[in-house]
């Protein structure tokens, strides 16, 4: 293990500099965690120095040849240069202090184990000796190497007191074990549930960041479990718990909208890595919640749900700080057109079809992929119907699409165009032809050419009661 993990230049160059220092340095964290897991190339690499980071990161780079720059941050003590596409940060070795309304530690210089008693979770405390006499030797103080082959997530220290310091590592700890497929010990577990409410001094953005390498994971669902097994869900995303439960009425029950949510965002999860995609899985049912009615004729009723998800995309957003741009615009239309293709999979006509692609644009097929995972039935005669039913949509949609173009739509006759014909100012009659030929392309009532729409623009013209002044060839 010493000379494979160790292999790339970088270290011996890291090696060579801390002995000019007269210092100790150790690859800690990640690095080591994913060698060991053999989960590829690592670009971010963590050094602990026993002593200056900063001095360290500024020795390394005198030392090699094209002197990096150094970036350094004078407040947390760190100090980080690139090199061959890898991301180097060094930070000073140190013990932490913590007050109860803050996770921001009080910092005290330390020693390699003060270091390695401060981290999160034993996986992440090991550590390779860069020392030339014990390059590449494993240290190993908690027993991480252990818990890695049992696939457990387990912290150095007593686990209240790691989740009461800093609770974002209660999200972390989920996000780990939703990520490396592990499992989170019993009295980790049961420390997260106690101090839960913790997770309130977190900023949003920080949260968020977790929230979205748990939703980029291959199973999402385990770390969504996690998160609501353990309370933390009702304070991040309470739309989401507001979900769970079956109610009956006369005999009458509803499905449980809030697994049925994490089975689509694990369906989805295996055909996209749009992590706004896996938001818009995830967030597609949030407005069931509050539109469920109960009737005596129908039954159980979510009526306008995706109207009203829609709207609530962007108070959820604004709420976790995330970015209320294109980004929160294509979740929205995601969720409320969430349900289109589904009924329109009970009927492919061609007019359906034209309107599904005209309101989804560039985002039909995105779309497609959102309605196909929705499909979490049980049944396997049902499954294979519902699917035989989305390739036919998705088949008519291809060729409309090649012979109609409504996919981003541009009206065949400009406004410039009527007001010519008729002489217009602008006025709320151009709105309103133009409207009469969109409607009639979608109806496949004219085909989507200039000719056949000018010669309905002075049909509809006439119909209004204006006068036409000109008419071009």
């Amino acid at each position: 293990m010493k000379h494979q993990a160790l292999i790339h230049p970088i270290f011996k160059i890291i090696s060579q500099s801390a002995e000019e220092l007269g210092i100790d340095a150790y690859v800690i964290g990640g690095f080591v965690r994913d060698y060991i897991l053999e989960r590829g190339q690592h670009k971010d690499i963590d050094i602990v120095a026993i002593g200056s980071g900063i001095a360290l990161a500024k020795q390394v780079s005198k030392n090699i040849p094209d002197h990096p720059k150094v970036q350094v941050f004078k407040t947390y003590g760190t100090a980080m240069l690139r090199y061959d596409d890898i991301e180097i940060e060094f930070v000073g070795a140190r013990k932490e202090s913590y007050s109860e309304e803050s996770r921001n530690p009080v910092v005290e210089n330390g020693t390699l184990e003060d270091d390695q008693n401060r981290r999160d979770f034993t996986i992440n405390a090991m550590a390779l000796n860069l020392s030339a006499a014990n390059f590449g030797d494993l240290l190993d103080p908690f027993e991480g190497l252990k818990d890695l082959e049992s696939k457990i997530i387990r912290t150095p220290l007593d686990p209240d007191i790691t989740y009461s310091d800093d609770p974002l590592r209660m999200m972390r700890a989920i996000r780990f074990a939703t990520q490396l497929n592990f499992t989170i010990e019993n009295a980790s577990l049961e420390a997260i549930s106690k101090n839960k409410e913790r997770i309130k001094i977190i900023s949003q953005e920080r949260i968020v960041v977790e929230l979205n390498k748990i939703l980029e994971s291959d199973v999402p669902s385990l770390g969504f479990l996690l998160l609501e097994k353990t309370g933390l869900l009702d304070y991040i995303l309470p739309e989401l718990t507001a979900l769970k439960g079956i109610d009956e009425k006369e005999g009458q029950r509803h499905k449980d909208n809030f697994y049925h949510t994490l089975e689509v965002v694990d369906n989805i999860a295996q055909n996209t890595d749009d992590v706004w995609l896996r938001w818009a899985a995830l967030l597609h049912d949030i407005g069931k919640a509050p539109t469920k009615k109960f009737s005596k004729k129908v039954g159980w009723t979510f009526h306008g749900h995706e109207f009203e998800g829609s709207k609530m995309v962007y108070r959820l957003f604004k709420r976790l700080k995330m970015p209320l741009n294109e980004k929160m615009k294509f979740v929205q239309k995601m969720v409320f057109m969430s349900s289109r293709p589904i009924v329109l999979a009970q009927e492919v006509t061609d007019s359906a079809v034209r309107r599904l692609v005209f309101d989804a644009g560039d985002f039909v097929d995105d779309l497609m992929v959102l309605c196909e995972a929705d499909i979490t039935t049980k049944n396997p005669k049902k499954f294979k119907k519902y699917h035989n039913n989305f390739k036919l949509v998705r088949d008519k949609i291809v060729e409309v699409e090649e012979r109609d173009h409504v996919r981003n739509f541009q009206p065949p006759v400009s406004g410039e165009e009527i007001m010519e014909a008729f002489g217009l100012k602008p006025s709320r009659e151009i709105g309103t032809i133009k409207e009469t030929i969109k409607e009639a392309i979608l109806e496949g009532k004219i085909p989507n050419e200039h000719q056949a729409a000018y010669a309905l623009m002075l049909e509809e013209g006439k119909r209004l009661g204006l006068e036409v002044l000109v008419i071009k060839d």
